[in-house]
C-alpha cells in the first residue's frame, strides 16, 4: 500500500502558558467547524509567561476567520507535509535516511502511531526542500 503524502498549510499563534490557555484557542476552532489532525503547543523559553501552538488543517473561510480572530497566522516559514499509511518496524529510520542522502534537511517532524497505521509530519525550511521531500517519501516502501 502506498503512502499519501500530501502538503500541508500550518497556522500557528501565541498562546498564554497557564491553565486553559490551549484551550483558548482550541475551543473557538472547533466552534468554526475545524477537525484537528495536528496541533502541537509548548511554552517559549525566551517569552516567560507565553507559548506557541501549530495546528492544521485549518479549512474553508469561517475556521480561517476563526483563527485569524484568534491571531493565528498560516505559517510563511514553515513548509509542510503530511506522510500517513501503514507503519511497519524501522519505517522512521528509512525515511529519514533517504531524505539525509537527498540533502534534504528537516526543519522539524512529528510522528504518531496508532495500531497499525502511522501518520507524519515534516517541516521543511523553503517550497523547494519539500518538493525534494516528496519525491522522495513517494518511493519509501
Amino acid at each position: 500500500m502506498p503512502y499519501d503524502i500530501s502538503k500541508v498549510d500550518v497556522y500557528a499563534g501565541t498562546i498564554q502558558d497557564r491553565p486553559g490557555g490551549l484551550a483558548d484557542k482550541l475551543e473557538p476552532l472547533a466552534q468554526a467547524g475545524a477537525g484537528l489532525d495536528f496541533v502541537i503547543a509548548r511554552r517559549s523559553p525566551d517569552n516567560p509567561g507565553m507559548g506557541v501552538v501549530f495546528v492544521a488543517p485549518i479549512k474553508g473561510a469561517a475556521q480561517v476567520r476563526a483563527a485569524k480572530n484568534l491571531g493565528m497566522e498560516k505559517t510563511d516559514s514553515l513548509h509542510s507535509l503530511r506522510m500517513e499509511g501503514p507503519d511497519k518496524p524501522g519505517l522512521g529510520a528509512r525515511i529519514t535516511r533517504a531524505l539525509s542522502e537527498a540533502g534534504v534537511n528537516m526543519r522539524g517532524l512529528s510522528a504518531a502511531a496508532i495500531g497499525r497505521k502511522m501518520v507524519v509530519y515534516f517541516a521543511f525550511d523553503t517550497s523547494d526542500d519539500a518538493k525534494k521531500a516528496t519525491k522522495v517519501l513517494k518511493a519509501i516502501k
